[in-house]
């Protein structure tokens, strides 16, 4: 008799712990449920996010929240963010996914899960369409533009070969103005930056040249959303293969996709 009381009293417990225990999140259930996306997007980091003249945002990471819900067939809830606050608004549940010109590191690897890439984000030797570079070593006799102490310069300097004159200015845009009066040959400088000079000076906007350092930007999940991250990675590799992300590429950056993005 004894016994028997404590496995129905062993049972019994077993069935308040399950009844008490938390259901397992399903993130892209309460997406649909709700009829409502919610993404974390930049407000003040052309061409991936800023506000437009008719005070509404616009960029390449506004336009990958919209094709994402979209696909969903959900409204749209975007959420202005900063680098420093856009990791905490996605753990703390303030948003479902962070499309903010957003980096892989094995830090944040820790924290969140990342979507394959939806666009490119690098540093490069940047020149005209026609000049005949295809690696370092072309590079020699050329006069290169660089911010001085930017991360484009150390990484040139690190890998310059002999013969390559770097100059150095003091802001980005002097380093711009000098390339487009022509004062060097190419410019070093963040992909980003291209669109300014395109902006500025159609004729001659510069094309890759020779990457410096590669840092495409994904959509970032929350940990243990595997469904969610699987409908997200989907619906990314669709747009891929219709064109979508080429299309958002060639607007906001003015630059084709990568081939290996």
């Amino acid at each position: 008799m004894i016994k028997r009381r404590s496995a129905l009293l062993t049972a019994l417990l077993a069935s308040l712990m399950l009844s008490q225990a938390p259901a397992q999140a399903n993130g892209l259930d309460d997406i649909i449920a709700r009829g409502t996306l919610k993404v974390a997007v930049p407000q003040d980091f052309p061409p991936f996010g800023s506000v437009g003249p008719d005070m509404k945002p616009r960029g390449l990471d506004i336009d990958t929240a919209k094709l994402l819900a979209e696909q969903l067939k959900v409204k749209l809830q975007l959420t202005p963010v900063n680098s420093t606050n856009r990791i905490p608004f996605l753990t703390t549940g303030k948003v479902d996914l962070v499309i903010s010109s957003l980096g892989k590191n094995p830090e944040r690897e820790k924290v969140i899960d990342f979507s394959r890439a939806y666009a490119p984000f690098y540093l490069a030797v940047f020149g005209p369409p026609e000049a005949p570079i295809n690696s370092l070593a072309d590079l020699k006799g050329k006069t290169i533009s660089v911010t001085r102490g930017a991360i484009e310069d150390i990484e040139l300097t690190a890998v310059a070969p002999e013969g390559v004159t770097i100059k150095r200015f003091e802001d980005n845009n002097t380093t711009i103005a000098a390339y487009l009066a022509k004062q060097v040959d190419l410019i070093a400088s963040g992909n980003v930056v291209m669109v300014a000079i395109a902006e500025r000076n159609p004729k001659r906007i510069p094309a890759l040249k020779v990457k410096l350092k590669d840092s495409p930007v994904y959509v970032g999940v929350n940990k243990n959303e595997p469904a969610l991250l699987e409908k997200v990675n989907q619906i990314l590799a669709t747009a891929k293969a219709d064109g979508s992300l080429e299309k958002n590429a060639q607007l906001w950056l003015k630059q084709p996709l990568p081939a290996d993005l």
